[in-house]
């Protein structure tokens, strides 16, 4: 006993960049509730009190999606949550969507946070040199703990071109034993904390390949773990999104081993007084945004969210106006998985930029029959590939105007059962005018004719709220699993 240790360590992952309050999803009584929640300046009253109670052995990693989701982040690309962050105390963090604004400006972006970017998978194409360390070691309460980063590896596979403009992305098992080996017997690590971006199912498949490592912080599939996975001798958190939620692991360890742990799911909720450094920071930083993004733009009647795979009434919200506003006979749009509920009553200007922060162009393209078949078929194994690391993305594509009957657990190319458009069974050899918004909707490869339109994204929405009041876009059936 007397060579035991505490050890407390604090996750926050997919946070998405919500500096303050926002509508949450729960599920309670078998409906969807929501409620206020997170806010940065919040989960540093959180922290703050963790630490206070720990005599200082306490770590705090970020798992990444976090400098980018809401438009102060987006129009600053990244910049105004830079004094917020470095005010949190955070160790060391991963990345996924910090991609978005191109390999140079993140890498500007990530020398001005105080504590290291990591990534034992993300290489410079010309120099085969590691664009971020691989890890990083903290000294605390006696222990030294070496933090190893693997960032979101579809970058390169998914993602516009412009994301991983002269990088490469592996998954990141082949460096994994030999950073291991390197923090165990150079660096003399006793704890080895896997902070990660590839996703829960993909964490697990990894874990159960490559051991050695004692915590893995999972990210980006924005899993709600009420209690620790584990894989091997490896505890796996994870802990939802938007920063509603906070993963706490505390760890006893004896001789360089987990010998007991407790964990803890913390919601972080409206009634906690926000630190006030930190909310004068989320002050300052919203200021510039807050008269017009508070502008109301509409009413809706339904409760918009994304908190389901197949279908979902705030996707269903932006399919209706791209039909709308192109006169299309279907709609795709990307399975994104971030972007907080919008409650029934007034909807403001944040609120549609919280549904897609990027604003992109609408775009149209004619699809033959059979390529609608074959772009669900490559979509829907991207979302439930058998083997985790073939999944690579969000949810199932966004679609309106059609109705696709699906077994989830056929193997590649034989989950489509029946598509129909309308009431039509779909036709092979049938061009069907199409709406979509960005190459995730539908990929450069399929349809012809593909035309960009000057309307973007927002102003699609503001009209088709302007024409509808209130909105209603419930849902509709559109993905059937038989």
């Amino acid at each position: 006993m007397a060579n035991r240790t505490s050890l407390t360590v604090i996750q926050l992952n997919d946070s998405h960049a919500y500096f303050d309050l926002h509508q949450e999803m729960f599920w309670q009584g078998g409906q969807a509730v929501y409620r206020l929640a997170g806010g940065y300046a919040r989960i540093a009253t959180i922290v703050k009190q963790i630490r206070a109670a720990n005599q200082e052995r306490v770590l705090f990693c970020d798992c990444g999606d976090t400098l980018h989701g809401t438009y102060p982040a987006q129009s600053t690309q990244g910049q105004a949550m830079i004094p917020v962050l470095n005010a949190l105390g955070i160790d060391a963090m991963t990345a996924h969507w910090e991609f978005a604004y191109g390999p140079v400006a993140f890498k500007q972006l990530a020398a001005e946070l105080s504590y290291p970017m990591l990534a034992i998978n993300v290489y410079d194409q010309a120099t085969k040199e590691r664009f971020f360390p691989p890890y990083s070691v903290k000294e605390m309460g006696g222990l030294r703990i070496g933090l190893v980063g693997i960032a979101c590896n579809i970058i390169d596979k998914t993602m516009p071109p412009s994301f991983s403009e002269g990088l490469g992305f592996t998954l990141g098992r082949e460096e994994l034993p030999g950073i291991i080996n390197e923090l165990r017997t150079k660096e003399k690590v006793d704890l080895i904390v896997l902070i990660s971006h590839l996703g829960f199912a993909q964490d697990m498949k990894l874990l159960s390949e490559v051991g050695g490592i004692d915590v893995c912080l999972s990210g980006h599939t924005h899993n709600r773990l009420y209690k620790p996975a584990v894989q091997g001798k490896t505890l796996v958190i994870q802990s939802g999104c938007h920063g509603s939620f906070l993963g706490r692991l505390d760890l006893e360890i004896d001789g360089g081993r987990v010998v007991d742990y407790r964990h803890q799911l913390i919601e972080v909720e409206a009634k906690i007084s926000p630190d006030p450094a930190v909310d004068d920071l989320v002050r300052q930083a919203l200021a510039p945004h807050q008269e017009g993004l508070s502008m109301i733009v509409g009413e809706t009647a339904t409760a918009l969210n994304r908190g389901a795979t197949l279908e979902t009434t705030m996707d269903n919200f932006l399919l209706q106006a791209l039909l709308e506003s192109t006169g299309a006979q279907l709609a795709f749009s990307n399975g994104w998985r971030y972007g907080a509920p919008i409650i029934p009553g007034v909807v403001t200007l944040n609120d549609l930029y919280n549904i897609m922060p990027m604003n992109p162009p609408i775009s149209t393209v004619e699809l033959l029959g059979e390529e609608i078949v074959a772009m669900l078929e490559e979509n829907l194994e991207r979302t439930f590939a058998r083997d985790p690391y073939d999944q690579m993305g969000g949810y199932v594509k966004r679609s309106l105007g059609l109705t696709a009957y699906i077994k989830i657990e056929n193997p590649f190319e034989q989950r489509v059962q029946q598509v129909f458009i309308g009431d039509e069974e779909l036709q092979p050899g049938r061009y069907y005018p199409t709406a979509f918004v960005t190459e995730q909707g539908v990929a450069g490869k399929y349809g012809h004719n593909r035309q960009q339109h000057t309307e973007r994204s927002i102003d699609a929405l503001k009209a088709y709220l302007a024409r509808h009041r209130p909105l209603h876009a419930e849902l509709r059936g559109t993905f059937v699993a038989v």
